[in-house]
């Protein structure tokens, strides 16, 4: 869940002695920071189990436990449908970009908090937009791997079939990006709600794992209450969720949602806003040290 597990002193020295040459510096010293970031990532092994490989298990324990009661959108006389898996694959993409931006940066910013990490890197030529760039970055590589590696485990693995048509791709490709960006604005803002780093996990997983479970994740969405759809599409999770199930679902399946159709362009306008709305709290709330602390 955290890249906490390095040293405020390795942090700091990422940024030591470098002096920033305007614009162009700080961009330099970012692209350096998603470096040092995504090393940290893949050095922590709650990071890489809770974030990067979850989605991965959650696939497989929901393949092996539901397989075997047929498949899911058959017609009548018990032909077509689409395997589990198949289903819950959009969902664990979903929830992978969810992990990798909000569960990952508020837990791991909010642990740099308290262990003065941030209150060290204050004191180094590293602006926040550098600070920024690195976390962002680190989500965009992390997450890109961890899409890439899933969809090939669901074709090579579980023999789920994967569309053919460029224009879903595309799609993918937008909804992913967007929907990776938008949580990394938000686990930034978010990591100004625990006390400290010790409380960080209880106070964003709690709301993740919510999340999951009313935007179509781990349940299927169709067969939630329509106030639980309601409440969900307050939040990004569910548009994220929807538009990759636009992906990589039968057409059929469209008539699922809870407009009958897949709403690209209402998934693009709820990321829009949800991106907006990240953008601003992060750049608000953040603060290389508490201030009341």
């Amino acid at each position: 869940m955290s890249a906490g597990s390095a040293t405020a002193g390795d942090r700091t020295t990422t940024t030591g002695d470098q002096s920033l040459g305007g614009l162009g510096g700080i961009l330099r010293l970012g692209a350096s920071r998603v470096i040092y970031e995504t090393r940290v990532y893949f050095r922590s092994p709650d990071s890489v189990f809770f974030t990067f490989l979850f989605p991965f298990i959650m696939l497989g324990i929901f393949t092996a436990a539901f397989g075997a009661a047929g498949n899911i959108g058959t017609n009548p006389d018990g032909t077509g449908g689409i395997t589990v898996g198949a289903y819950y694959l959009p969902g664990m993409l979903a929830a992978g970009m969810l992990l990798s931006g909000v569960q990952n940066l508020a837990v791991d910013i909010a642990g740099e908090k308290s262990d003065g990490t941030l209150k060290r890197l204050g004191g180094t030529p590293l602006s926040p937009l550098s600070y920024f760039m690195g976390k962002i970055g680190e989500v965009l590589v992390t997450a890109t791997i961890q899409a890439a590696l899933l969809i090939l485990v669901a074709r090579f693995a579980l023999g789920i079939d994967l569309p053919t048509e460029p224009g879903k791709w595309l799609t993918f490709a937008w909804v992913f990006l967007f929907g990776v960006i938008t949580c990394a604005f938000l686990g930034i803002a978010l990591s100004a709600l625990p006390r400290s780093g010790k409380s960080a996990t209880a106070v964003v997983i709690p709301i993740v794992l919510i999340l999951q479970f009313i935007s179509g994740v781990y349940l299927q969405f169709y067969v939630l209450p329509e106030w639980m759809q309601n409440v969900a599409g307050l939040f990004p999770l569910k548009w994220m969720a929807q538009g990759m199930r636009g992906v990589f679902l039968p057409e059929s399946f469209a008539a699922l949602e809870q407009s009958g159709t897949w709403d690209f362009p209402l998934v693009a306008l709820n990321l829009g806003i949800w991106l907006a709305v990240g953008l601003v709290l992060s750049r608000v709330t953040f603060r290389w040290i508490r201030k009341d602390t």
